[in-house]
């Protein structure tokens, strides 16, 4: 069956458009409802969401959904998307729901689903709950007296702040560190100055009025020039960003220079392995992690297994398997330690902990190896079927061949969240590199319908 609704990461879409409509959300919450009735207690959901304008729409359309089925609510407001995953065990609730389209703009967002065990739901969970939402019929309902209840819980923030700041070291504090924190005007930013402030910090907040219309614009973890300038203005130590969700980081140095999710692996990688925290010696990461992080680890005697893109797929391997470090270059970084996902504010104190530790410039600590030249490019296509195309595919395969003679390696896939190709590739030539990546957008510039 192929997937209508689900992409890599839950439902994203622009908002009132394709899978995201009350209408169909309305169905997903009712068929993900059944999917996860199980036993005769009562069933408990727990929703939560970012800063977007739409939250407003798509909270009610969940709420009628679950409750018409015979499952509680419990309604959070505006929360990152670790802290639901955080509360579901905290609450023994049966699900989670964070309404967010993440790093994306404004007119986007999304679902992400999270089942008991505060994990994203596999591949095969969301196409039983796509299917029941197909086929929803009014036998699916609870009689009257059998409706779920919705309400509200007030202290949902301070259990996840008190979680946050547990996984600090104890007897240290952070107190003579200057922070600058972007919050992205997204789903942390009340939770993340608090956090900082509380454990002895001096914060310089930024990204902390959403409008509802502002999250992600110009800010956070996928547009860093505001963090980086007001490191240098405010001769800050360290600045952190987290996006929309909170459930990624991008670091700046003191210097103003970016410390991306690979360098914060690494980081966290040897750290560990020097105080024989690092299970198996091994990290996880995917298929977009620079080859020079790889390379890096291989010096330290650490194995990185790369899995495809997404931090669900990350989190299933580290399970799996017991690690408990992984993460993307994007800046999802999972310490299944401590939480089941990808955590910004949670690793951004893993990090503080070592920079306050090593008493060293944060360039200096988090710069631990040099790059190989990458590069990412993106396609926005009108056929869903273009990289099936002949041609196509004979251009990918030249481009590919060229880099992987030169010690480079190429990688075309979809987006499961925008209607986009990311063509994105390695080399230490960067001149090859950039013509292979111009080669493929042009081919596929021509090829598209």
């Amino acid at each position: 069956m192929t997937r209508k609704i689900f992409g890599t990461d839950g439902i994203r879409s622009l908002v009132n458009r394709g899978p995201l409509t009350p209408g169909t959300i309305l169905n997903v919450a009712q068929a993900t409802g059944l999917q996860f009735m199980r036993g005769d207690h009562r069933h408990l959901v727990i929703i939560a969401k970012d800063t977007r304008l739409s939250g407003y729409m798509l909270e009610p359309a969940l709420t009628a959904g679950f409750t018409s089925v015979g499952m509680d609510v419990i309604l959070v407001g505006p929360m990152p998307t670790p802290a639901v995953s955080m509360l579901i065990r905290s609450l023994r609730a049966d699900l989670g729901i964070m309404i967010s389209a993440s790093h994306n703009p404004a007119d986007d967002n999304g679902i992400k689903i999270f089942g008991p065990d505060g994990q994203k739901l596999p591949d095969s969970v969301e196409k039983d709950i796509e299917a029941k939402a197909d086929s929803l019929t009014e036998t699916d309902l609870v009689i009257p007296s059998k409706l779920g209840r919705a309400r509200r819980l007030d202290d949902a923030p301070g259990r996840y702040i008190e979680h946050v700041k547990s996984t600090f070291p104890k007897g240290k504090t952070l107190q003579g560190l200057k922070i600058v924190i972007d919050c992205a005007n997204g789903a942390a930013y009340k939770i993340a100055p608090t956090v900082l402030w509380e454990l002895g910090a001096e914060i310089i907040p930024i990204g902390i009025h959403p409008d509802g219309r502002n999250i992600n614009q110009n800010c956070g973890a996928t547009s860093t020039d505001a963090l980086q300038k007001s490191v240098v203005d405010n001769k800050a130590d360290i600045g952190i960003a987290l996006d929309g969700d909170a459930d990624r980081i991008i670091v700046s140095d003191e210097k103003g220079h970016i410390v991306d999710g690979d360098q914060l692996i690494a980081t966290l990688a040897c750290h560990w392995q020097e105080n024989d925290k690092l299970n198996h010696n091994t990290v996880v990461t995917t298929l977009m992690s620079n080859i020079g992080l790889e390379n890096y680890l291989a010096t330290k005697g650490i194995k990185m297994i790369r899995t495809q893109v997404g931090d669900r797929y990350v989190s299933a391997e580290m399970l799996n398997n017991n690690y408990n470090l992984g993460g993307e270059q994007s800046g999802h970084i999972i310490l299944s330690d401590y939480g089941t996902t990808g955590d910004g504010l949670l690793a951004g104190l893993q990090i503080l902990s070592i920079l306050v530790e090593s008493r060293q410039p944060a360039s200096k600590v988090l710069q631990k190896f040099k790059a190989v030249p990458q590069s990412l490019k993106n396609y926005r296509f009108k056929d869903q079927t273009l990289l099936e195309n002949s041609i196509v595919k004979n251009c990918m395969d030249v481009a590919e061949k060229k880099l992987t003679d030169a010690g480079g390696r190429l990688l075309i896939r979809k987006s499961g969240t925008e209607p986009l190709v990311r063509v994105m590739a390695e080399c230490e030539d960067a001149d090859l590199l950039n013509t292979a990546i111009d080669d493929v957008i042009q081919c596929l510039e021509k090829t598209d319908k």
